[in-house]
């Protein structure tokens, strides 16, 4: 499971991060609200009181953590709880910087927000579109990886392929992502002239089987299920990258325009947490699997297959298909 911490680094993990984010003024209710439902739902440490447990500073973390892998976790949790800081600081940039150099663990959250800070968001959105193409690049769905992407044109042969699932069997996984774009009310990918269409194959697969949906939370969260199912350098830059979207408000994509603080919203941090918690219990990494070879098989099976456990919540605006 992604994030699981020996029990005795709980304590100095949680006391690291609210030493990362106490810069003016402390931590901000979002940032104590996201900590708050990781220690509950990741950690399992209910008893464990975020505002009032005494700040670890950079030096006595790194001597606690000193694990890579540990150190790696700890710097994921860092660049979730610093976008959450609105607005984004100086002050909060360098304290971040401080436990980086500390455990020796920078990504490419640093440059992308010290960017933001230092030149503004225009500049910022430049060097995430090329993170970007990166990151998608590594998502694309396996059998459309060698298919020519046109230049400012549709795909309907990709569309057709798409068409076709409808004749799936009902509850199958190829006739029920046809009824997740019906539910969302997009057009199906292929259907608009855009480099991300072969990603958006993958990506919604995977939304089906996780049965999320796509409210802004939803998208937040499955980036984070993918880390907690396995936490890979493609699963990281998926979280950063819906984190920049989503919290920090400088990164569009073809369909999504960026937003801020969505995780200050009433719910979202617990369904951040549950998710990561939930992904971690999975078997297998389904996100980048060939999807089209699972089409005909039942929704059911196939999240058994893999471990995809109900949710916490199955039944609100942010799951589908339960």
């Amino acid at each position: 499971m992604s994030l699981r911490l020996p029990t005795e680094l709980v304590a100095p993990f949680v006391a690291g991060l609210v030493g990362a984010c106490d810069v003016d003024g402390g931590p901000t209710d979002e940032q104590s609200d996201v900590l708050r439902a990781i220690v509950v739902h990741v950690w399992k440490r209910p008893d464990l009181d975020v505002r009032s447990i005494a700040p670890l500073p950079p030096a006595a973390l790194a001597s606690a953590v000193v694990d890579p892998v540990d150190r790696r976790h700890f710097h994921e949790m860092l660049v979730t709880l610093e976008a959450c800081r609105h607005p984004l600081t100086d002050r909060q940039l360098e304290r971040v910087e401080a436990y980086e150099s500390a455990i020796g663990v920078v990504g490419p959250d640093a440059a992308l927000f010290r960017t933001m800070v230092a030149d503004g968001t225009e500049r910022a959105k430049a060097d995430f579109a090329r993170f970007l193409a990166v990151s998608v690049d590594a998502r694309v769905e396996p059998s459309l990886r060698d298919v020519r992407v046109p230049d400012g044109a549709a795909e309907p042969e990709l569309v057709a392929r798409l068409e076709s699932l409808r004749s799936c069997a009902p509850g199958t996984l190829g006739h029920t992502y046809v009824r997740f774009y019906e539910l969302a009310g997009v057009p199906l990918p292929g259907s608009e002239p855009t480099a991300m269409n072969h990603f958006y194959v993958a990506h919604d697969m995977t939304h089906v089987i996780a049965g999320l949906s796509t409210t802004a939370e939803a998208e937040v969260a499955l980036s984070a299920f993918l880390m907690g199912l396995c936490d890979d350098p493609v699963n990281r830059s998926a979280l950063l990258a819906s984190l920049i979207v989503h919290e920090a408000g400088f990164g569009d994509s073809n369909k999504v325009r960026a937003e801020t603080a969505v995780l200050a919203r009433s719910g979202a941090a617990e369904l951040l947490a549950s998710e990561i918690a939930r992904g971690g219990r999975c078997t297998e990494d389904f996100s980048r699997l060939d999807h089209f070879a699972l089409v005909d098989e039942p929704l059911d099976e196939v999240r058994a297959r893999f471990g995809v456990e109900r949710p916490l919540h199955p039944h609100d605006v942010h799951h589908v298909f339960w």
